[in-house]
């Protein structure tokens, strides 16, 4: 029987499911990313596979006992873990904003910074460049954060709103579509606009591949949890 405890960063819509991610818990300190994934080609966790006994899901900054079968690494996905399906996962903890600072990373850059989408800014790789990378998940501490809620798609008869991050990191702005659904869920609800959210922690993860015409492929760097000092301290 293997398993990973890790911290929690993630647990992001994906497909019909939820990618799941945080980093192992060492005796000597955080230790590398883990992403549980399932054996389907998509690779999303259902609600099934990663409830806890009590039937609860898994939350950022649990502590979280997580059963694996082995490491399943693919492209820059380095960080895949097969998980063993039909075994609970298992809370042992809960993490505070104090005890993420050892977790924070400061790269020199958010992966590469080389295309845009008409809405956002660095905030698309493509597939061929993303895959040679060798990791897929970060952590950052930003000093504030704004998110802009409004219909990407309305000029084109698309009403369906959307939620959108925008920060700086080592001076270079990001606008990056959010992919934490409770953030989503909380400013969905709220009218279109900006919204200032002041310190928080970033997790940051490069999507699956998407196909965006006949030839090119991409990856989009996406907000997949956010966490705000004030509501965990």
């Amino acid at each position: 029987m293997l398993t990973k405890r890790i911290l929690c960063f993630a647990n992001s819509k994906k497909m019909s499911g939820r990618c799941i991610a945080g980093r192992e818990m060492l005796a000597n300190g955080p230790g590398p990313w883990v992403r549980p994934i399932s054996s389907r080609p998509t690779e999303e966790v259902t609600e099934y596979e990663r409830q806890y006994e009590d039937g609860s899901d898994p939350r950022v900054l649990d502590i979280i006992d997580v059963p694996v079968i082995r490491h399943h690494p693919h492209a820059c996905q380095s960080e895949n873990w097969l998980i063993e399906a039909d075994r609970y996962w298992v809370r042992s903890g809960q993490a505070r904003w104090l005890n993420l600072q050892p977790f924070v990373e400061n790269p020199a850059t958010l992966w590469h910074n080389v295309h845009s989408t008409y809405h956002g800014l660095n905030d698309e790789i493509p597939r061929d460049m993303a895959d040679a990378l060798l990791h897929s998940l970060h952590l950052i501490h930003l000093g504030e954060l704004y998110l802009r809620v409004f219909a990407p798609g309305a000029d084109f008869g698309n009403p369906k709103r959307r939620v959108q991050a925008t920060f700086q990191h080592r001076g270079v702005q990001y606008k990056l579509w959010v992919t934490d659904p409770l953030i989503e869920r909380e400013y969905l609800a709220q009218n279109d606009g900006i919204y200032a959210l002041g310190e928080c922690m970033v997790c940051l993860s490069l999507g699956e591949p998407y196909q965006k015409n006949v030839v090119e492929w991409c990856r989009y760097k996406l907000v997949a949890s956010i966490i705000q000092k004030e509501l965990v301290e």
